[in-house]
């Protein structure tokens, strides 16, 4: 008999995405102090591009 709750899933991008999280959880435990947004864009990997002042 078919268990309909025996079930497999894997999505990549959603897999990739609670990784992301987990690192900016597991920075922002380790820091002493709230992260910049330049620490996140590191931890995310996010190319940091020169700001433009507004």
């Amino acid at each position: 008999m078919h268990d309909q709750f025996d079930v497999t899933l894997e999505d990549a991008d959603l897999l990739g995405e609670v990784e992301l999280t987990t690192s900016l959880i597991i920075a922002a435990s380790e820091s002493d102090d709230h992260l910049s947004s330049d620490q996140i864009d590191e931890i995310l990997g996010v190319d940091q591009e020169p700001r433009q002042a507004s």
